[in-house]
């Protein structure tokens, strides 16, 4: 689809220069509306191919426009601008039709990006359908998953995408990074809204009990079913299912999972008659499936047909923008649930906080300011709140090696930059390790060429030409 014609609404003139500067330069044709009124009243007297609209306007809004846009005209290509990146305006953005959605700030070559994605594209607004009823739940989701960085904001877009449908969702992730949540969260925006969601854990049920729990048993089944018991998909005819920690399922059950999938159908243990279920399957885990399908044991049938979509949730340490997000959240939830003192953290607590490394993620941090709020007398808490912190910090630097301390700082580095821009990340790493290495040798032998070269195990010519190219000056006492 070619774009050739753009309409920017937003409420802010200077949004509106810049855009229309911008975008002219690269050879668009651009109307522009200061309000949703004018912005509706140009988009029905001229064909757009794309509008970029702002998510708040005096009187109709960007959403508003959005909806009317995809009523009239849904192959045109929507995209919405907020200067909230919260979960609600993601998910009601990608929801309501938008090809995609960005945050104000925003970079002129990101807006560019988007646009050539959406010129290579065919109609992707026709892959986005509306949901049937109004989302009673939408800011207990907003409260419950907190983030505004970069990879969560990704996990909202295919989120806004999916929930409207009934396709198939693998969540993977690491423990303790939400993945009930993301569930309940696709649930709650989907039209199986108001019907059940229940959720099962593979790995807490032993094996000869979880089948009767699935898919439920018949009176005399075995000593002990004394009634008629349905199971979880019963149970959850016409909502959704999650499946926690689907890759523990035992191979047996898998075969009988993979025949609902298919047949829409189940059989009770110590039964015989089939009965028709509809249930949306939402599966979460934290092991690598592909290596479980390549070792046997797990079925690859399955496998292809529970990742038709797949969600990856990143770990906290790689969103540590979001740990102020969070700490904020639990600690509030802490005052309120609790009548606890404590209101919020030090800048030495939170420092604390953003340099840990989480190893049991989201769930790790709330456990912890749960217990320093409980305990802690103050409004305030300090890293004294936090001695395990302190005293044994769960990260990478806890071992005292090289190779971790390394680690660490590569991982802290790293999660601050776009690594998908970068073309040059091995050299650039490289350089920057190799200067501090070749100038500490260097202060060791005083400046001796010779015995910093022999130290480092590299020639004496190679180390000249090093210490050229990286630019360091070297002192001799």
């Amino acid at each position: 689809m070619s774009i050739r014609r753009i309409l920017v609404a937003d409420d802010e003139e200077s949004i509106r220069w810049v855009l229309s500067k911008a975008l002219t330069k690269k050879g668009f044709t651009i109307d522009l509306a200061s309000s949703g009124s004018e912005a509706l009243e140009l988009f029905r007297r001229t064909p757009y191919e794309m509008a970029i609209l702002d998510i708040k306007m005096p009187g109709i809004t960007g959403l508003d426009l959005l909806t009317q846009f995809q009523q009239e005209r849904p192959e045109m290509l929507v995209i919405i601008m907020t200067a909230e990146s919260s979960m609600k305006n993601a998910v009601e953005a990608m929801k309501r039709g938008a090809y995609d959605y960005i945050t104000k700030p925003f970079d002129l070559d990101a807006l560019d990006a988007i646009i050539l994605k959406a010129q290579k594209a065919s109609a992707v607004s026709d892959e986005v359908t509306r949901l049937k009823e109004e989302l009673k739940e939408h800011h207990q989701l907003d409260r419950t998953i907190i983030g505004k960085s970069q990879p969560m904001q990704e996990v909202y877009k295919i989120l806004g995408k999916v929930a409207p449908s009934d396709v198939t969702v693998l969540i993977t992730g690491e423990s303790g990074t939400g993945k009930e949540l993301v569930a309940r969260a696709i649930h709650y925006n989907s039209p199986r809204l108001g019907k059940p969601f229940l959720a099962i854990n593979c790995a807490a049920i032993p094996r000869d009990l979880l089948e009767s729990e699935l898919f439920g048993y018949e009176k005399g089944a075995f000593t002990g079913a004394t009634e008629r018991k349905p199971g979880k998909f019963e149970q959850a005819n016409g909502g959704s299912l999650f499946l926690d920690e689907i890759g523990d399922m035992p191979l047996e059950l898998q075969a009988k999972l993979l025949r609902v999938l298919q047949e829409k159908e189940i059989t009770r243990t110590g039964g015989s008659n089939t009965i028709s279920v509809d249930v949306r399957i939402v599966a979460a885990t934290n092991q690598e499936l592909k290596e479980k399908v390549r070792a046997k044991e797990f079925r690859e049938d399955l496998f292809y047909r529970l990742n038709v979509v797949p969600i990856e949730l990143p770990p906290l340490r790689e969103r540590r923008d979001d740990i102020p997000l969070l700490v904020e959240y639990f600690i509030e939830r802490a005052h309120e649930e609790h009548h606890v003192p404590a209101q919020g953290c030090t800048e030495e607590a939170m420092a604390l906080l953003k340099n840990h490394s989480w190893p049991g993620n989201v769930r790790e941090l709330e456990n912890t300011l749960q217990r320093a709020a409980l305990l802690s007398p103050d409004q305030l808490l300090g890293p004294a709140d936090f001695p395990s912190l302190l005293a044994s910090p769960a990260n990478d630097e806890a071992d005292g090696s090289l190779e971790a301390l390394i680690s660490n700082k590569l991982r802290s580095s790293l999660a601050q930059m776009d690594v998908q821009e970068l073309d040059n990340l091995y050299e650039m790493v490289l350089a920057q390790m190799e200067r501090p290495l070749i100038n500490i040798v260097l202060e060791k032998t005083r400046g001796n060429q010779v015995k910093a070269a022999e130290i480092l195990g590299i020639n004496r010519n190679t180390l000249r030409k090093k210490i050229q190219t990286l630019g360091i000056d070297v002192k001799r006492d």
